[in-house]
Formats: C-alpha cells, structure tokens, sequence
C-alpha cells in the first residue's frame, strides 16, 4: 500500500521548550499525526487528497492525551474511513529542535525506500534533533509502528539517545518500544513505561542535566587550555623558581633525579589511573570526587570528595600567603613596609584573594585567559633562566655562578645532607610539587570532551613538567657550586694546595663556608639562586608571581566546583544551598564565596606550616583512591568496566595506591594519621546515612562476584551435621502484613541461617507479572530497611499450593536453599471455603514429600494485620495515648482480620491497599475496635527485649533435632537471652525420674542449657469430657456421616470434598485426637505463662487423614495458648554430640 503524507506537527516540539529534555516514564513515546484514509484507497491513490488531516493536541503529552487525540481524529474520519480501520496510518516523530520540517519529508516512498527510515545525517546520529522518522499507528490495536528495514515493525533500530539517561546533558533520551509492547498481545495493554536497571536518575542528576541542557553559549575547553595549560601551571609552580636549587645542593643531582623520578612515578600511574576511569563513561563536573564516587561508590566519594575540595580552598591561601611573602620581601628590601612583616603579609594577602576571587567570579572564560597570561609569564622566566646560564658574567661568580663546569657537576652529583634533612624530608618537601595534577580533572564539567581532554593534558604535562624539573636540576648542579661567600676578596692569590673545590679551580676559595660559620650564597644558601643565574632578574619574580597565582586561581576553581558537585549528589543534605549554579556556565558563585572565606581565614592566622602537611596528604589520599578505584573495578570483572583509555594495568594501580599512602607517611607521619582518621569518620557517616543513589560502583560489582564466587565454592561443600542451619521458606505473603511471622523467624535465622520470604501471586496473569517486578524491588528495600536479614520471592500461579510447590523446588541457590517451610496458622480455616484448608494442608504435605522440615506458628491473635492502614502510626500512638479507645486507625472493612497468613490478598497486595504505611490513606477513618489493638500489639511482640521468661520446648517425637535446636538458636540472640529453656516430655507414671536423668543426659552430650526437664507421666490419660464435647462439635460441619448413607453416594462425596471427615477416620484416629485435647490441658497447665512454646508438630498420614480432621488437632492442640511453634523436622539429625 502507499503511504499518505501527513503534515509535521509542531505543537509538542514547541511545548518541549519549556520543560526539562528527556522523557519521563509517563510521557508519551511519540507524537502522532492520524491521517485518515479514503475508502478506496487500495487501488493505489494518494489518500491525502481524499482526507484532511487531523492533528493531534500540541500539548498530548501522555498516553492518554495521544489515545483520545487517536479517538478524535477517528470520529472525524468520513464515512468510507470505516473501511481503513486496522490498516496502518502514516505518523510522525517529533523533531526535538522544533524546526517544521520540509513537506516533501514526510512522504514515505515505499517502493524506493532505501534501509527503512534510519537513513539520518551525521548530526542526527549523535543527537537527537536531527533525522526524521515516520512511524505507523494502527487505529484498531493503538499499536506504533516504525517502518524498518523495509518492513512495519515497531522494533527499533541502535540509536545513541536510547542509552542516555533520563534527562541527559548531551540530548535528549528517547525510550526504545519495551519488551511488551513487541512480545504481548495486541487487544492488552501495554506495561508501564520503565527503565532499565540501573538507569533511574535521582533528582539532583536530572536539575544538573536540565541546567545543562537550558545552557546555551556555554563555554567549554579543550583538552590544551582546559588540562595541559592548568597542570602545567599547578606542577611547576614556586618549587620551580625557589626550591629547585635547594634541593640540587642537599640531594646531588643524582638524587635530585631520583626525587623527581619518584615523585613522577606515583603521579604517572595516578594519572593513568585517572585516564582509565575518565574514559569509562561520560565524565561530568566534579573532578576527583567524581571519578571516585562513581567508581568506588558514594561512602569513598563522599569523604574524599570533601576533604579535597577543603584542601583546595586552604591550598589558596598556601598560594596566595606565598605570593604575599614575595611581595612583602621586596618591599622590605626597598623599605617600603606599611605596618610590619606579618601585618603586611595579610594585607597583600587579602588583596591578592579578592582579585582572584573577581577573576573566578567573572567566568571560566576570564580565568582561563589569565591563566594563559601567567603560563606564558612562567615560561619566559623558565627560558629566561636557560639563556642566563650560558652567559657567565665575573660580577656573579663570588656568588657560586660560574658557568657550566665538569668539575662543578661531579662535585654536585652525590649528596650533601645538611641541618637534619635526609633524602626522604628533601623528598617530602618537593613532593607537593606535584600534586597539580588534577588541575584539569577538577573542571571536567567545563571541558568539551572530558575523556579525551583528560588523559591526553593529564599526561603530556606530566612528561613535560618532569624534563623541565630535571633539566633545571642537572643545570643548576651543573653551573653553581654549594656554597659561595658573594665577597669579591674571596679569590686565591697565588697557590692553595688544601684546597679541593671546584671553586678552587676557578680562583675562589669558599672553604671558609662551613656548617658552622654559613654563607649567604650558593645551592644551599640562596633561595633565589635562580634570579642571580637569570639574564634578567625581575622575570624571574615575575615567575614567582605567575605560579603563586596560577596555583591560587587554580585551586579557586576547583575547590567550589567538587563542592558543587559533592553538593548536587546530595550526599551531605546540609549543605544542599550550595548546589545551586548561576548562569550559562552554571558557576557555583555560594561555594566561590565559602571558598575565598576558608581562604581569607587561612591568610589571616597566617600560619600555615602546620596546616599544609596535612593538605598535601588530602591531596594524597585522593590520589590513592583513584588508584585504588582502578584495581577494584579491574578486579570486580564489571562488564560495564570498560575504559577507553587501555594504558593501565590493575596491579601497577595497586602499586600506585601503596605508593600514595607510603609518600604520606613520609611527607609527615601524624598528618597521615589525620587523615586516615578523618577520611575514616566521614566514610562511617556517609554509610550510616545510606544516600539514595545507585552509581553502579565498584563495590556493587565487587560484592556480586564475591557472592557469587562464594556460592560456587559452597556447592563443592560436603553437608555435615555440625553445619546444620535451618534455612527457611516462609510463606509470608506481603513482608509487611505479618510482622510477628517475620520477626520470629528471623530471630533465630539472623546471621545463622537463609531466610526467603514466599509470596504467591494469583489473579489474572498480566497483572500479576506486573505486580511481580514492582513486589521485588518495594518489598526487598522494605526487608533490608527494616534490617531483616531475608530475601524476598514472589511468584505467580494459578493456586497457592502451585506456587508453594513452584518455591519449594527452586528458591535459593546451590546450597543456600530452604530446607524448612515456615507457615502461619490458618486460624479462619471454620470459616472460609475449605479448599483453602485442602490447599493448606497440602502445603506441608508437599514441603515433607520434599525433606523439608515444617514449622506452624500461632498467636491467639492472629498474624495477619494487612487489612489495617497505617500500623506504626496505630503502635506509636498507643504507646502515648492513655486510653487505647481513642486510637482512630483506616480500617479496610472488605478484609477479614483473621486471613490465612500463608495466603495473599490480592487487595492486601495492591499498591493502593499495601500493608506499607499510607499516610495519605483515602479510606474512612474508624476507630480501632478491641481485637484490632490486640493484634497490632501482639504483632510487635517480638520486636522487644523479652526479658526474664521461658521457652517451653515440648519435645514429644524425635524428629532429628530441630524442635530443640530452634530454642538454642533464639536464647543466643539479645532480645532471648534472659529466657530459660524448659523441657517437657513424655514418659510413664512409673519411670519418671528414669526418664528424666536420660533426658539430662542427652542435653547434656548436646551442651545445651536448660532450666528443668518435666515428664509427662499423665500424657495419656483421657481428657475431659467438656473439652471433648468441645472437639466434636467443632468438626461437625465437617463430618461426611457416611454410615447414614449408600457405599457408593458416600464415596462420591468423599471424591467431590475430600476434606470431609469420615465416621470410620474418626474411630481410627479416636486416640490420637483425645491425645491433642489432652495435649491441650496440659500445656494450658504447665505453659500458660511462658514466652514462648516450641512443640512437636503431630504428623496426618497423606491420603489417610482429612485436611478438616487435621486442622481439628492442629487448632484443638495450639487454641488459647502464649505463642506456640508446632515444630516437625525432616526426621535427619541436626544435632551431633561429636565433635
């Protein structure tokens, strides 16, 4: 068929404007454009000349609005558009750029259609506004289709914007036709629109996005004036003009070399370390706490991240106080002081950082052009330098100048430690040095293409800056000896044969230069040794001067940069006023003024030789992380770890890491503890506050390997008795609708053995499966919030028993498996439809035909609270409230409250009617009748310290061990501690205290504590005849009364209720039923006031005992009683007394 040509709508395209870029899960996927069809189309006309178009809504941005905008052009088709109904129509995507596309675009040719629609520019490739695609919509099944390849499709073709995040800086992101849209029916509808995992963006990455998207003229730098020029001004910095020569004359030139090829070795690998993670993905702003946090997680990043942009804002007045003390020497030595040195030193100071700060605050534009005006200052002193050394001049020798010497290089070479230092103090004091190298990584928000800007600038500077140090070094070694008096008299007149200088050589005698008696010049004397070599002096304090600034500025920008992004992530929520950005460069102007008050405060103490090993360490310990980060994503095996820049290896990063925490400790000891204890503190907080952000780290990958790795090794262990742990499949239902059930079994599960909380969904099949996928991830965080240590599964069937089954054979892994099924009791079994019960029953036949262990628990309460909204409100008031008559709780009065705690509700489950806490519930509100308060109590009775009680354990039937081992388990956790286990068995009247001594015996090879063992001699003596009379008429609306009819009418009930109980069952079981109404007057005799009952469960043959008539002794033995575990294992040894 042709396709007819549609106009291009603009309305939408237009709208977009004005709201953040990048489509939300309730928006619409396109933008439709329904054209109507002739009747007679088929013939091959154009169809549009027959119909107008009708254009939908410009503002139909969700669903619905594109459906009724399809309904309102369908009802203004003609009379022969009936026909069409069910072809495809010609529809159009928006263009995001909202330019109205040329008409003779949106004719689909289908005979000459060349690759679908995906033909598209290079533009369009990379962006989402370019290109423009046609889309198919079919009227009967409100289905989209994309013409592709040929054919009519709705699968869509690989596109970049599929892959952005949700409001992405670089585009905007379009959503791929989901799973269900291609795979379900067609008269369905659709699932919800969703992400993919892991994609989901929190809302301070989708205000970043938005602000980077609104941008517009937004300055971005290169990987030359962004990277290389700033680390190339941060490393050379005052070391270059002032230290340089000092440490030539104490470490040799050999040495020096050693110093700086060490220092270039921690630096390289951490720069290759920086490479790998800024090319594994796309880099924002944020420098080093971004490429940590996303690395390594929020906990590293948010520590580090705070303390670098700290040391970077105190690292401005290191610079800037540097500077001062510059200026105001000049001015000393030209007797120009104002008030006194100090004073004057804050004075200039103060000045300096203002400027700075105005320079900071105009732009990143401005100050990267001031940066260039001082690199290219800095390089004329560098060359100025060069050219100076090959003029030696007379007037300069006295001072230790004299020209490029042999003999003053081999007097340099080794090394001439003086005043306390060694090679690792002369170490320490040049290593910050090269801590610059970050400079650029620091603005990655305003760098064009952080990935290739920053590996390519990182490393060329650090290659040129370390040839730069060491050519300085072997020159200054090689031209200016040690020591040198600067007195013209000090020439040799005639011979000295006792002197062995290279002075001497040369006509000076500066033997007189000792340890004692010290001279103003030489290596290790003069500190502007460099300025007196120079051809012209002043360029080289101008040197000075341009790398004190440009280290200042530098450090101005980068530390409200990392604290803006620190900020935006939310990680500490305090300090979110300063996340927010202003203009088109979105400058965090709060955090400059938070830096330039750090850094004032900081020039006004003025005192910061102790304060500045400690910075260097922040800095070190960034550095040690990004190292670290490296190895650990190498070493999770992440496929997503795939960097783009391949120079690295995993152990060398490791290496670099050691190196990092090694150098900090010989910068200075005590400050490496400071900031090991600092970095230490912030990491416990940040995850003790568990920020709610999903970076996809490291550690996330790491922890899944080693889980997963752990797993498999666990498969080749053998099982022993003395491994024991019961695992346990609780069929819980919703979490949150059984707190007792929960909390009790995780008592004596937490840290001991599994627990897999089973929640069976039933129902129609589409709805459940969508339930199933928002279940797990609500539920899970619920369990892991509420600090249950337990899994969570749900799964869909068509019956309870189905899904039961469905869970017993395949929950858990390898050898994390349940091998116990936990369920509560149905205490609404007389009242309900009795296949339940069937249902019920059949459980726990299922969970013994498959060796699991059974435990039944029972509150006289009940279990289940689900039909009650808002329950840790209900308990909090209580607890506050003086009369518990005045709670007002929402009650779901279509529930009941005694449901069957194993089975789901559907309305209990909903997302509307969850158990979860609805604040904003719409139901009416009533007060909370008297049952109702007891069963919330009663449901948080295990969330509380127990106090000094007992555990009853009424171990009548060896079943291999659990009905005692689950006591031990719950008195070694704190809340059961102060509970005595007492043991009660059966026995006979005549050999009690036989039996009694072998009990103690047996407990005894178990080395397990009891308080007292207690036999039943009177175990079966018959029960009272109220209590029977009771029994009998609970079972009688269940009873088949088969002996009052024909064999054959009997057996066809029997097949049609297989729950009902037969005249020749209850004579046959006549002694085990008196047995649990005996049971029952006992326990309510012996245990009435314990804490908590542990019992034997009694076993119903399969096939042989009706579900009614086992329901009957389950209640009759369990009825008005404390908290009662009706426990039955697997009948295989859990306890050894071996060791």
């Amino acid at each position: 068929m042709s396709a007819p040509s549609s106009n291009t709508s603009q309305g939408l395209a237009g709208d977009l404007a004005l709201k953040p870029i990048g489509q939300t899960p309730s928006q619409s996927r396109f933008q439709v454009d329904l054209v109507a069809e002739a009747a007679g189309a088929a013939s091959g006309g154009d169809a549009s000349q027959s119909t107008k178009p009708t254009t939908a809504s410009p503002d139909a941005t969700g669903d619905k609005s594109a459906s009724d905008s399809g309904k309102q052009a369908t009802s203004q088709h003609p009379p022969g558009g009936e026909e069409a109904k069910g072809r495809f129509r010609v529809v159009n995507f928006v263009d995001p750029s909202g330019a109205e596309s040329p008409p003779e675009l949106n004719v689909v040719n289908t005979d000459g259609f060349q690759n679908g629609d995906t033909v598209m520019s290079e533009g369009s490739l990379h962006s989402s506004t370019g290109g423009h695609h046609h889309y198919y919509y079919d009227t009967h099944t409100n289905t989209y289709y994309l013409r592709t390849f040929g054919h009519n499709t709705i699968d869509a073709v690989p596109r970049i914007d599929f892959y952005r995040q949700t409001a992405a800086p670089l585009g905007e992101k379009l959503l791929r036709p989901s799973l269900a849209e291609l795979h379900d029916e067609l008269d369905k509808e659709p699932f919800e629109d969703g992400y993919a995992n892991g994609e989901e963006t929190t809302p301070a990455q989708e205000a970043a996005a938005k602000e980077a998207n609104e941008g517009k003229g937004v300055v971005k730098f290169g990987w030359i004036k962004g990277v290389l020029v700033r680390c190339m001004l941060n490393i050379w910095g005052v070391m270059l003009f002032i230290r340089m020569t000092w440490i030539v004359g104490q470490a040799g030139i050999a040495l020096s070399f050693a110093i700086i090829l060490m220092a270039t070795v921690v630096t390289t690998i951490t720069g290759m370390s920086t490479s790998a993670i800024a090319t594994n993905g796309f880099v924002r702003g944020g420098g080093a706490y971004y490429l940590i946090s996303r690395s390594l997680g929020p906990e590293f990043g948010g520590s580090i991240g705070l303390i670098f942009a700290f040391a970077n804002a105190v690292a401005v007045a290191m610079y800037v106080v540097g500077f001062a003390e510059t200026v105001v020497e000049m001015l000393k030595e030209s007797d120009l002081l104002m008030i006194d040195q100090t004073n004057d030193i804050r004075i200039v100071g103060t000045i300096t950082v203002i400027l700075l700060l105005g320079i900071s605050v105009a732009g990143m534009e401005w100050e990267s052009k001031a940066q260039l005006v001082l690199l290219v200052i800095l390089i004329a002193a560098i060359f100025n330098y060069v050219i100076g050394s090959f003029i030696p001049m007379e007037s300069k020798e006295s001072k230790g100048f004299f020209g490029y010497k042999g003999e003053i290089m081999m007097e340099n070479m080794g090394p001439d430690f003086r005043d306390g230092e060694t090679f690792f103090s002369v170490f320490a004091i040049f290593f910050p040095a090269a801590t610059g190298i970050l400079a650029g990584a620091n603005i990655s928000g305003d760098l064009a293409d952080p990935q290739l800007a920053i590996p390519r600038g990182t490393l060329l500077a650090i290659l040129i800056t370390t040839i730069v140090y060491l050519g300085i070094a072997f020159s200054t070694g090689s031209c200016i000896v040690r020591d040198a008096t600067g007195n013209i008299n000090s020439t040799i007149v005639g011979t000295l044969t006792n002197c062995t200088q290279a002075a001497c050589k040369s006509g000076y005698d500066f033997s007189s230069c000792t340890s004692v008696t010290k001279c103003a010049y030489g290596l290790q004397n003069d500190f502007q040794v460099m300025s007196l070599v120079s051809g012209f002096g002043p360029l080289i304090s101008a040197g000075i001067f341009s790398a004190t600034l440009s280290s200042a500025l530098a450090s101005l920008v980068s530390a409200p940069k990392v604290f803006q992004a620190l900020c935006k992530d939310n990680i500490y929520p305090s300090l979110g006023v300063f996340a927010k950005g202003y203009g088109k460069n979105n400058e965090p102007l709060r955090g400059y003024m938070l830096t330039f008050v750090i850094a004032l405060g900081f020039i006004l103490i003025a005192e910061l030789n102790t304060i500045a090993p400690i910075i260097s360490n922040f800095f070190l310990a960034s550095y040690a992380l990004i190292n670290f980060s490296v190895f650990h994503a190498s070493l999770a095996k992440s496929p997503g770890w795939r960097p783009g820049f391949k120079y690295y290896n995993m152990w060398v990063s490791l290496i670099g890491a050691v190196m990092c925490c090694a150098v900090m400790f010989v910068i200075n000891w005590w400050a490496a503890l400071v900031t090991y204890v600092i970095v230490l503190a912030l990491y416990i907080y940040v995850t003790y506050k568990k920020p709610d952000v999903n970076w996809g780290s490291s550690t996330q990958a790491l922890t899944y390997l080693q889980a997963l790795q752990h797993s498999i090794r666990l498969t080749g262990v053998e099982d022993h008795i003395k491994n024991f742990r019961p695992q346990c499949l609780v069929m819980i239902g919703p979490p949150n609708s059984r707190p007792a059930l929960l909390n009790l079994v995780d008592a004596f599960t937490k840290n001991v053995g599994l627990m897999v909380c089973g929640h069976v969904r039933m129902g129609p099949r589409r709805q459940a499966f969508k339930e199933l996928a928002n279940d797990q991830a609500r539920y899970q965080r619920w369990l892991l919030r509420n600090k249950t240590k337990a899994f969570y599964t749900p799964v869909y069937a068509e019956d309870l028993r189905e899904g039961c089954q469905f869970l017993l054979q395949a929950a858990g892994l390898g050898r994390l498996r349940p091998n116990t099924l936990v369920v509560g009791f149905k205490s609404n079994w007389r009242d309900g439809d009795m296949k339940d019960v069937e249902t019920y029953i059949n459980m726990m036949h299922d969970a013994f035909d498959f060796q699991y262990g059974v435990v039944v628990i029972r509150l006289k309460e009940g279990l289940d609270i689900s039909h009650i909204q808002g329950q840790e409100e209900l308990l909090a008031s209580q607890e506050k409230s003086a009369t518990p008559k005045e709670v007002v709780v929402h009650v779901d009065q279509g529930k009941e409250s005694d449901a069957d705690s194993s089975k789901p509700s559907s309305k209990a489950t909903s997302e509307h009617n969850s158990p979860a806490i609805q604040k904003e519930a719409k139901s009416p509100s009533t007060p909370l009748n008297l049952a109702d308060q007891k069963l919330l109590a009663a449901s948080k009775q295990f969330q509380k310290k127990q106090g000094k009680g007992t555990i009853d354990v009424w171990w009548l039937f060896d079943d291999g061990g659990l009905t005692l081992l689950i006591p031990y388990l719950l008195t070694n956790k704190k809340k059961w501690k102060d509970c005595k286990i007492r043991v009660f068995i059966g026995g006979k009247i005549n050999r009690i205290d036989h039996d009694r001594r072998t009990m103690a015996t047996l407990l005894s090879k178990f080395r397990m504590d009891f308080s007292d063992i207690t036999v039943l001699g009177d175990i079966n003596t018959k029960p009272k005849k109220e209590n029977i009379a009771v029994f009998e008429e609970m079972i009688e609306p269940f009873k088949l009364n088969d002996d009052d009819m024909e064999q054959d009418a009997a057996e066809k009930m029997k097949a049609e209720e297989p729950w009902k109980i037969t005249d020749n069952e209850l004579e046959i079981y006549k002694t085990k039923t008196y047995r649990q109404i005996r049971l029952n007057e006992l326990l309510k005799e012996h245990s009435s006031t314990a804490n908590l009952i542990v019992m034997s469960m009694p076993l119903a043959r399969k096939g042989a005992v009706s579900s009614a008539l086992y329901m009957a002794w389950l209640e009759t033995l369990s009825k008005d009683l404390p908290p009662i575990q009706l426990v039955r294992g697997n009948h295989q040894s859990v306890l050894t007394f071996y060791s």
